[in-house]
């Protein structure tokens, strides 16, 4: 079949919808790839915006003033608890039911005072029937020493009979052997006399066991009994018998003891100037010294105890407190015009940044440059800072590098 020229022509021919399609396709990539680099730049600043505005999170500390911190000039400080060197658990020394019990805890008691008393009507029957058996022995030795007396005149004059021939000898030499037998018998009831008197004195001691005494001078800190109670010197079983009535503290023995690290026990001397700091009264300095340096070391803790003088006595202070004590290298001043003058803190807040020493303070939840000049002197583990911070800034202790000027933070304390 013949195909003529018409029919090709009309083949080739491009319909007018056909001309729109392939007009308008290839139009449509460059919006789209326009698109997506929009999206990628878009993606890119919003992680750009979260990682650079992201909060730090840093430890801080105070900046402390020279007066007012007890590790100023300290060359170590260690922990402790306060404790009595002279402390008693009062009891009785007989066992015995409890009549009376005279105290409370804070009782402030003196040698000798009466504590307590026990029911002593077994002790006090028990010293009279000493003090009459005592009695009826102390007669017959008076009985004896009568007999004695008229035994010695009967053989003296019999002796004189005998010279004369008026009596026997054999009754002479009677009458000597009865002087000498109750001469005796005299010898031997003073003994039982002796014996009786020893037993009074037994009677009496146990007797005046029934009332308990301070044995020194102290503050009441425990009550351990109550009227009605058995005590006894002697731990019985079951618990029903209370081994002490309470405890007695003399608060003019107080003292600190402290558990320094082995590591730097040489630092410390005895007599070495100190602070101490109660926990319970962080503002109060207390003027101290190292008593001794117990010769003997905690292999399990790795540290010794050392003992710590107070230099100054408070009713404030009482035992198992807890305490800090720093160990200083002369005797603090006592005058407030020695004072350095600047703020306290710890050496890891300072770090060099471009060749010079700052500190990032904390406000606002933004971190803040500010650069320092540490001054020379020692004072431990903190340096003093004469300007550019004021007490109760909160410092950023071991500042990371990404940390700038105006970095958001998100503060945690540091521990003590």
């Amino acid at each position: 079949m013949t195909v003529s020229q018409a029919d090709l022509l009309k083949e080739l021919r491009i319909e007018k919808h056909q001309r729109d399609d392939h007009s308008q396709g290839p139009a449509r990539w460059p919006w789209i790839v326009l698109a997506l680099v929009l999206l990628v730049a878009l993606i890119g600043a919003g992680v750009w915006w979260v990682t650079s505005h992201r909060a730090i999170a840093v430890q801080t500390a105070s900046a402390v003033s020279p007066a007012s911190d007890p590790g100023a000039g300290a060359v170590l400080q260690a922990t402790g608890y306060v404790t009595a060197r002279r402390q008693a658990t009062v009891s009785a020394q007989i066992t015995g039911t409890l009549t009376a019990v005279l105290i409370e805890e804070g009782d402030h008691v003196k040698k000798d005072q009466v504590l307590a008393r026990l029911d002593d009507s077994a002790y006090r029957a028990a010293l009279d029937a000493a003090r009459t058996q005592a009695a009826a022995t102390h007669a017959l030795v008076a009985q004896y020493q009568a007999q004695l007396a008229q035994n010695l005149r009967d053989a003296s004059r019999d002796a004189t009979l005998a010279e004369q021939g008026l009596v026997s000898k054999q009754d002479a030499e009677q009458a000597r052997t009865l002087a000498a037998s109750t001469r005796a018998q005299l010898a031997s009831q003073q003994k039982s006399a002796a014996s009786a008197d020893a037993q009074v004195v037994e009677a009496q001691v146990n007797f005046d066991y029934c009332v308990v005494r301070a044995p020194f001078d102290g503050v009441i800190t425990t009550k351990d009994a109550q009227v009605g109670e058995i005590v006894s010197p002697f731990s019985a079983g079951g618990g029903f018998t209370r081994t002490g009535i309470g405890t007695i503290v003399d608060m003019d023995s107080l003292e600190v003891d402290v558990d320094v690290n082995e590591a730097y026990i040489g630092r410390v001397k005895p007599d070495m100037p100190a602070e101490a700091v109660l926990d319970a009264y962080p503002d109060w300095k207390i003027p101290a010294h190292v008593i001794a340096i117990v010769p003997a070391a905690d292999r399990g803790k790795a540290t010794v105890k050392v003992r710590v003088a107070l230099e100054h006595k408070d009713a404030r202070i009482v035992p198992d407190m807890g305490v800090r004590v720093s160990f200083l290298e002369q005797k603090a001043p006592a005058s407030v015009g020695q004072t350095p003058k600047g703020v306290l803190v710890p050496a890891k807040a300072v770090v060099q940044r471009d060749g010079r020493s700052v500190v990032f303070v904390v406000a606002d939840g933004k971190a803040q440059l500010r650069a320092v000049q540490p001054a020379a002197q020692s004072y431990g583990d903190m340096k003093l800072i004469p300007d550019a911070l004021q007490a109760g800034d909160a410092v950023v202790l071991s500042p990371p590098a990404e940390l700038r000027d105006g970095t958001d933070v998100q503060t945690e304390k540091s521990s003590p």
